[in-house]
């Protein structure tokens, strides 16, 4: 065994369910060799994240949550074409920003690259897709500790935050989607920007900070309430087809739904906490962030305990009666025989081209 060989069965048990690597390993391990250059010694990085994505589909699949992935690429879309729309709402504030004091924000910075993002997805859906996910993401995030360092405005945590939760679920888009499902996020955006425009009233401050209907604050959660209608509504259609990954999707989306409703969730804790007015801390904005990322990491994980729990009870009544069906009694007389023959591998006549049956 070459020390190639060797890595890539290694690889295959740390990824693959134990069964699955014992049963096919061999032929998995077989298939890259195949395709290695010669001479090489080590996986090569797309291997490692090929055996990767195989080994968790096989999980998944054994753990009885095979509607998973489609959910994720659904919640994706869904999470991208919300997060194109909040940037492109947000990139209307931060330009009256530099109307009212002529210096460009950094919150202008992360919102054009969301819209780059979906620019990228349009153009180039998959890897270059997620790199530009990626680089807002990585943005959104970094504003938060640079904006005191220079001394610049950066958006509230609570517009942030809501920013980076679609965007962590938006990795998931799918790789080739159709041409128009790859235009909703661009689309999207543009439909916002009229109502944005017409909403926008007063200073980028008081959009940001204030209490009127069109301000961050209210605007935000009535956009994660819809977002859960959408989810909610999507996922019940799609059930009526047995097909569940709307639930896992809305799973999913219940993250950033939370986040959307954030800055709502840490008035309503400073008003048990303190009484008064909903007036959101930094404290009990912390803790409502808290709370909403434990709560929504919790979920999924559960919910593929429930379902490897429910694939585990219903393997066993299964299992029992393939072994009853395949006892003697069942593999004699002219039935076996014709079920022998069905079963074995089809041919083509060459001189006919029809397809008839391996005889034994």
């Amino acid at each position: 065994m070459t020390d190639l060989e060797r890595r890539y069965l290694r690889l295959v048990r740390l990824l693959y369910p134990a069964r699955y690597g014992r049963e096919r390993g061999s032929e998995i391990v077989g298939t890259y060799l195949a395709l290695a250059a010669p001479g090489r010694r080590w996986p090569s990085p797309a291997d490692v994240t090929d055996l990767a994505a195989g080994g968790w589909r096989e999980r998944l699949r054994a753990a009885g949550a095979t509607g998973i992935g489609p959910g994720i690429r659904l919640a994706g879309t869904l999470a991208l074409l919300t997060a194109t729309a909040l940037a492109a709402g947000w990139t209307v504030v931060e330009a009256q920003w530099v109307t009212e004091f002529e210096v460009p924000p950094l919150g202008l910075v992360v919102w054009v690259a969301w819209l780059l993002a979906a620019v990228v997805h349009a153009l180039s859906p998959g890897r270059w897709t997620r790199f530009a996910i990626g680089v807002a993401l990585t943005l959104t995030v970094a504003v938060v500790p640079l904006a005191p360092v220079i001394g610049a405005f950066r958006p509230p945590l609570y517009v942030l935050l809501p920013q980076a939760a679609l965007g962590l679920v938006a990795l998931g888009v799918p790789r080739r989607p159709p041409l128009w499902l790859r235009l909703a996020p661009l689309a999207g955006a543009a439909a916002l920007l009229p109502a944005m425009a017409s909403i926008l009233h007063g200073s980028a401050l008081s959009t940001y900070y204030g209490q009127s209907p069109g301000s961050a604050g209210q605007a935000l959660p009535a956009i994660g309430l819809a977002l859960l209608l959408v989810t909610l509504l999507l996922a019940a259609g799609l059930a009526l087809r047995n097909d569940f990954r709307g639930a896992w999707a809305l799973l999913l989306l219940l993250g950033p739904i939370g986040m959307l409703s954030l800055h709502s969730l840490a008035g309503e804790l400073a008003v048990q906490l303190y009484g008064g007015g909903p007036n959101a801390s930094w404290s009990t904005l912390l803790a409502s962030a808290v709370a909403v990322a434990v709560i929504a990491s919790t979920l999924v994980p559960l919910a593929l305990l429930a379902a490897s729990s429910r694939a585990t009870a219903s393997s066993g009544p299964a299992a029992s009666s393939r072994a009853a069906s395949s006892g003697p009694a069942a593999s004699s007389g002219p039935a076996a025989s014709s079920s022998a023959a069905a079963s074995s591998p089809a041919e083509r006549c060459p001189s006919c081209g029809s397809i008839t049956g391996r005889q034994p």
